[in-house]
């Protein structure tokens, strides 16, 4: 049995989707950030950092988006999220995952320009390629998608300036997972800091 704990729009958007594009049967928790739940003593037990997401397997806790991305790219093969390849092309997706994690969530609050200059490196590493690691969608398109929607949504760049993850964003949000997963959350609501 698997359950999230998320707050619609947060960074467990990216495994909301992971789970609607595996088709795995999955129980949503959502947890108001607003309400204070994440400091709820049942929600720290699981996860003493108070953060989503986290993900329930068989009762488990596993935290972290890199973490449970992977983890449900590599239970449910059939999905399709992790390159054909072997080691190597799974490295690749984890290198641009931890790109994601480390360069580009910080971003998040540096002053504009800053932070533009941490996406274009993102732009020119995506190289005007369809997906992150070439050939098909995977984990790490999931993991950009949601920092740059997150993005654009909150500091609103020019138009234009990055057009490859613009692309890149609308072929990811034109997907029916993903669809259904904005669904779910805005049925719940937004209520993020900027």
């Amino acid at each position: 049995m698997l359950a999230l704990y998320f707050t619609p729009g947060s960074s467990s958007l990216a495994a909301h989707i992971a789970l609607h594009e595996t088709g795995a049967d999955f129980e949503g928790r959502p947890i108001s950030l607003a309400r204070g739940e994440q400091r709820d003593a049942a929600f720290l037990a699981l996860n003493p950092a108070g953060q989503v997401p986290l993900l329930l397997i068989d009762g488990r806790p596993l935290t972290e988006v890199l973490a449970i991305l992977f983890y449900l790219a590599r239970r449910f093969p059939e999905a399709r999220l992790l390159p054909e390849g072997g080691l190597e092309a799974e490295a690749r997706a984890l290198s641009w995952m931890s790109f994601v994690a480390a360069t580009l969530h910080p971003a998040r609050t540096q002053p504009m320009e800053q932070a533009m200059r941490t996406w274009l490196v993102a732009e020119q590493r995506l190289g005007g390629a369809e997906w992150a690691l070439g050939g098909r969608y995977s984990i790490a398109d999931i993991h950009l998608f949601r920092l740059f929607w997150r993005f654009a949504g909150s500091r609103h760049p020019e138009p234009g300036r990055l057009p490859g993850l613009e692309a890149h964003a609308a072929r990811v949000m034109a997907r029916p997972a993903v669809r259904r997963t904005f669904e779910v959350e805005e049925a719940i609501g937004y209520h993020l800091p900027p």
